[in-house]
């Protein structure tokens, strides 16, 4: 939008894409400290934060089903309706200013992925995202090609790909979960990946357990069978700096209610492989990239919502550049998130009949928990801790194969709490002391967080 900024009054459009490279989250965090992290400031900027039950303030730990908005992303979808909306293509101010808001903001998503612009797609969500890629893709697909998919992924990475190679006749392999580490192991992708993979799809991180899997490596071995590799960085992307390059993926997909803004999908796909998609699509509809696999009028005023989001992670961060503002912003998230992650899974293990599902010590994790309390069923225990004004989630998240698999799918799946920039070590506290109250009447032995 011409001469309007993307909700504090200054406009991060104009910013180079910087060349940062994702450095191993050790240098991340170190960097992140560096970047002085005031939690309460942080907490100023997210509204709902004020929402009180009882006289005392709610603690909302549902971050992996979507974080709460920050006030940079409100004031871009308020600014951006107040200013006159539009349809695009128009002769007029208001659709020109749209069309503008919506180059600055595909540069900024570009900036945040480490991607160009050109290839920056949005969407109703990530799910309808990877539907119209799955049947771009599916094509050219046929009897003797394979698609891989993995037990540890949300459905949205499983079930668009494995529909369309049923459709076309096309194979399909799953990469299997190790249940007790959590794990997809390096010798099973071996194994699945072969030469008949026309497409491997992966998520960067669980939004279950939180595992972080080497994406890198089995971006290596895909692109070695010559296949497609599809990115899930959905559950990632509000907990630590992405780069597409340095993950090998042909697509990456994301949302913006994850990372503080509203519901947008956002996917990047290789220049390469978008121009030779062909999507289903009306016939008057732009053919050219990345407009051709955004089908109908897009939710503009979420789109300024996308911007306000970016802007309040750079506010976070330094730097001359929009990137390097990004990377330092999300690594100081993650140093936060990371400090409390770490005595937050330590207590949990202490909580007497609690059984906590995740990767042993030195697989990286998201500040993401998984467990089941005694005989309390996962529902009871989250509308008990509802009661008490913390916000849990219960359930299979849609990681439905990997519930299955550690045979807790039919009793209720599992409790989810999962930290975000503006959970504190108070709100730890009353999590944990809420948890010792349920496991039988004990003392929790978790009283130093």
């Amino acid at each position: 939008m011409t001469g309007r900024s993307s909700g504090s009054g200054r406009s991060v459009c104009a910013a180079a894409r910087g060349s940062v490279r994702l450095r191993p989250v050790e240098e991340r965090m170190e960097e992140g400290m560096r970047v002085a992290y005031d939690v309460r400031a942080v907490r100023e900027q997210f509204p709902a934060l004020r929402r009180e039950q009882d006289g005392r303030p709610v603690v909302y730990l549902d971050g992996p089903g979507g974080s709460q908005v920050a006030r940079q992303a409100m004031d871009a979808m308020l600014g951006y309706m107040e200013g006159g909306g539009a349809n695009l293509h128009g002769a007029f101010a208001t659709s020109v200013e749209t069309e503008e808001m919506i180059s600055c903001c595909r540069r900024e998503v570009a900036a945040f992925l480490n991607a160009a612009p050109e290839e920056v797609v949005f969407g109703q969500n990530m799910t309808t995202l990877t539907f119209a890629l799955s049947r771009a893709l599916a094509r050219g697909w046929g009897a003797g090609d394979a698609v891989v998919v993995t037990e540890l992924d949300h459905r949205a990475n499983v079930d668009p790909w494995l529909l369309a190679a049923r459709e076309r006749g096309a194979g399909t392999r799953w990469v299997r979960v190790d249940t007790r580490t959590l794990t997809l192991q390096p010798e099973d992708v071996e194994r699945a990946v072969d030469g008949a993979a026309v497409l491997v799809a992966v998520g960067l991180a669980s939004n279950a357990v939180g595992t972080v899997n080497d994406v890198s490596a089995i971006a290596e071995r895909a692109h070695a069978a010559g296949a497609v590799v599809a990115v899930d960085a959905v559950h990632a992307a509000p907990h630590m700096p992405l780069d597409r390059e340095a993950l090998g993926a042909d697509i990456l997909t994301c949302s913006a209610y994850k990372f503080f803004g509203p519901h947008v999908g956002i996917a990047v796909v290789r220049r390469e492989l978008l121009e030779r998609l062909q999507p289903y699509k009306v016939q008057p509809a732009p053919d050219g990239i990345p407009e051709r696999l955004e089908t109908g009028t897009q939710n503009h005023e979420g789109i300024a919502g996308v911007r306000g989001a970016l802007e309040f992670v750079a506010s976070l961060g330094r730097g001359a550049a929009l990137r390097e503002r990004l990377v330092s912003g999300m690594a100081a998230i993650e140093a936060h998130e990371a400090a409390l992650a770490a005595e937050l899974r330590a207590a949990l293990r202490e909580v007497p009949d609690l059984t906590l599902y995740a990767a042993p010590e030195g697989v990286p994790k998201t500040p993401t928990f998984a467990f089941r309390l005694g005989n309390l069923s996962p529902r009871e225990v989250c509308v008990r801790l509802a009661r008490e004004g913390i916000f849990a989630a219960d359930g299979d998240f849609y990681a439905s194969t990997l519930a299955e698999r550690l045979g807790v799918r039919d009793s209720g799946g599992l409790v989810r709490v999962g930290l975000a920039p503006y959970n504190t070590r108070e709100e730890m506290q009353r999590l944990l002391q809420a948890l010792a109250g349920l496991s039988r009447g004990r003392t929790s032995r978790a009283s130093g967080v």
